[in-house]
């Protein structure tokens, strides 16, 4: 009786170390994943519409979601592939920001109905299997969609799209790894709460209970209704603990239960492998040099919209001032527009001017930089590579925060012109919001490579200064 006492001790520590570690590295490298999904999913998406390959959701922004809900994978006739699959899409996009921003990753917020309806989720799209031949609609519609994207698409918006659909299905065998364990997990939890309620509990008869697996069975459903009222449990469950506790091969069931539910040991291989953290600095440096493409969308388009602003500047007085700085070689005066910066985390909102023909002269030197990172065949490219890490780093810093400015600047740039330009000529404003949405993808994924060699970097440190 005593070892058996001492077993039930034993197991209940052992789930809560393993539950422990649930919390803190499992899970939140789960959503961490989840996240990045959503990044590569956002890119996907932001493609197909861009060749116009699907329809996106109008009612999107009046989902309102409060819980996880399943995607609709009914099949679908090819001829509704862009309007059904665009819908779907959308549906898929925001349930995964629900996941990413709203959801507790925790132990005790996942249980079991919470995994069923997440793995269900998971399977809207067969990221592992993304082929024209699945027998499912969406992965089907999806990998058709895909398809026809690449072709006459820019090496770098492939190379964006590749990543996209690698990472996603990096992503989602991870998930799914870790949500089964969970779900076996939260089976040996529960077992340990009835452990507690029953083998504890002074109700319980253990001179009865322990004659054999029956007995056991019996006297601890029994003694469980009595303490947790009327609710039930399983006899599946009723009759392991029973052979746990008491069948002849027990304590090989006791050793398996606990190697069950044993901490994992994730350092097992991964100091093995040897990563190179340089070409981790490198991939960011191509990831930020493929937004050029868009970068070059955008100039283009503010160019001709801030065109159409200033033609509308015909009066007499205008013509008059033109006719002056012709006649004495005068330059045309810096066009500055006083655009409004609105904060994201605090809604505060500031002035700024902006000296147009300079901060078009900024943007193409940023363009031509970013291409020659685009191609790592280029001599730009090769000239950094042979550069130090800590160099290419700062750059990198840099570039990120310079992004971060001019994101919100031709944020601010592009409401100025819808909002300042003469009603008739409105519809002649060409808007700028599918390519900022693409380099805020690119921003993101940025940040997202440039921490995993900082974190790979600091291992590294701390491993010399160990010696090993």
């Amino acid at each position: 009786m005593a070892d058996n006492e001492n077993f039930n001790q034993k197991i209940i520590l052992a789930v809560l170390e393993r539950e422990q570690q649930f919390n803190s590295i499992e899970l939140p490298k789960a959503q961490e994943n989840y996240r990045l999904h959503l990044s590569c999913i956002r890119n996907i998406i932001d493609a197909l519409v861009k060749r116009s390959l699907i329809v996106p959701d109008p009612y999107k922004t009046e989902n309102k979601i409060a819980d996880i809900n399943v995607v609709d994978t009914t099949p679908f006739a090819d001829n509704e592939r862009q309007k059904v699959l665009g819908i779907r899409l959308s549906d898929y996009e925001s349930m995964l920001d629900y996941i990413c921003n709203y959801m507790r990753f925790s132990v005790d917020q996942l249980t079991m109905e919470r995994i069923r309806k997440l793995v269900e989720y998971n399977n809207t799209f067969t990221w592992n299997s993304l082929t024209q031949n699945s027998t499912k609609s969406n992965t089907r519609a999806l990998a058709t969609l895909l398809n026809e994207l690449k072709a006459n698409s820019p090496q770098m918006a492939l190379s964006l799209l590749k990543d996209s659909v690698g990472k996603s299905q990096e992503a989602m065998a991870y998930i799914n790894e870790v949500l089964k364990s969970l779900a076996e997990f939260q089976k040996e939890r529960f077992k340990v709460e009835v452990r507690k309620n029953v083998l504890e509990s002074p109700q319980f008869n253990k001179e009865a209970a322990y004659k054999n697996v029956e007995s056991f069975v019996a006297e601890a459903r029994k003694t469980f209704t009595a303490v947790a009222g009327k609710k039930g449990v399983p006899n599946e469950i009723l009759t392991e603990i029973a052979c746990e506790e008491v069948a002849p091969n027990k304590e090989e069931l006791q050793r398996a239960l606990l190697d069950k539910v044993a901490i994992k040991n994730y350092d097992n291989g991964s100091k093995e492998k040897k990563i190179d953290i340089h070409e981790i600095l490198m991939n960011c440096m191509s990831v930020l040099g493929s937004s050029s493409d868009q970068f070059n969308a955008i100039l283009q388009k503010i160019i001709a919209n801030s065109e159409i602003l200033q033609s509308e500047k015909n009066t007499f007085k205008d013509k008059l001032a033109r006719l002056f700085r012709r006649l004495f070689g005068l330059p045309d005066p810096e066009i500055i527009y006083e655009i409004t910066i609105t904060d994201k985390k605090t809604d505060a909102k500031r002035k700024e001017s902006i000296a147009f023909n300079e901060f078009v002269e900024a943007l193409s030197k940023k363009i031509k930089g970013y291409a020659n990172f685009a191609n790592p065949e280029s001599t730009g490219y090769a000239r950094v590579k042979n550069q130090a890490d800590a160099v290419i780093l700062d750059y990198l810093n840099k570039q990120i925060v310079e992004n971060n400015k001019f994101f919100a600047q031709l944020v601010a740039l592009d409401e100025y012109f819808k909002n300042n330009v003469n009603p008739l000529e409105r519809s002649k404003i060409r808007g700028i919001t599918m390519e900022l949405t693409t380099i805020r993808n690119i921003i993101v994924k940025s940040n997202q490579i440039r921490a995993e060699y900082v974190a790979y970097a600091e291992e590294q440190e701390q491993m010399k200064k160990l010696g090993i």
